[in-house]
């Protein structure tokens, strides 16, 4: 059994643009469902839904049989519970909150084994085929993609030293929490926010990495592709159910 290939890492590594979507239903039938829309990428989301790792696993289950690659967001960089979503067959993380290039740092560490990171070894994981892929623990970090997300102003002040660090593979902006940093709580659309996003995506592009972003303004997120972001998400599956609901019901007074 060969070591599965991550095409979200080379595709973002070749400069080709992903278009995302987020799953925050918590739900292996809603994923599966979003699974054949044709998304380049999926994210599992463990900081702001209620998923466990019971749910994210029944998730990449769901997923494993679509075209888009599956991307778990752990709800802290954590690198206990990042060791438990890598064994159970993740292969691209995106860690929130990442403030400098130390925690940086510790993020690549928690995604890698000994000697080069602290990720603990299991021989059977999910992640291994069960024991079956052939030194994984030897091969895993070559299909492994980090992803960090930046979403304070002072984070942004250390943009290129945190895109910098060796093992990064993508930076993230996360547009709410940093609307909030910037004094703009629940306004990610204001123009000074909507100004710090885009220069931040050029600052990435500028250190040699890819950067990315969720947003639901489809204008904003061409805006950012125009601007040179490789991978966007573009909606949320709770969004896109309870605003169709919203929509639909309106029709009938």
């Amino acid at each position: 059994m060969d070591l599965p290939r991550n095409p979200f890492k080379h595709a973002i590594a070749a400069g080709r643009r992903q278009i995302g979507f987020w799953l925050a239903l918590s739900d292996s039938f809603a994923a599966e469902a979003v699974a054949g829309a044709g998304y380049d990428w999926l994210v599992v989301d463990m900081e702001h839904a209620p998923n466990t790792l019971d749910t994210v696993l029944r998730q990449l289950q769901a997923l494993a049989g679509g075209a888009g690659s599956a991307v778990v967001r752990p709800a802290w960089n954590d690198p206990v519970l990042i060791k438990q979503v890598l064994d159970l067959g993740a292969q691209t993380l995106l860690v929130p909150y990442v403030q400098d290039e130390g925690e940086a740092r510790a993020a690549v560490a928690a995604v890698r084994y000994p000697p080069r990171g602290v990720r603990g070894v299991s021989a059977g994981a999910r992640a291994s085929g069960f024991g079956r892929i052939q030194d994984y623990a030897r091969r895993a970090e070559e299909e492994l993609c980090l992803l960090v997300q930046v979403e304070t102003a002072q984070a942004l002040e250390r943009l290129e030293a945190i895109a910098g660090v060796d093992g990064v593979d993508g930076v993230f902006i996360g547009p709410a929490d940093l609307a909030a940093s910037l004094g703009h709580l629940g306004e990610p659309g204001h123009p000074e926010v909507k100004a710090a996003v885009l220069d931040a995506i050029r600052r990435i592009g500028a250190a040699g990495k890819p950067a990315g972003l969720l947003t639901a303004d489809i204008d904003f997120a061409q805006a950012c592709l125009d601007a040179g972001a490789t991978f966007v998400a573009v909606g949320i599956d709770t969004a896109v159910l309870a605003r169709g609901a919203d929509a639909l019901r309106q029709r009938f007074g």
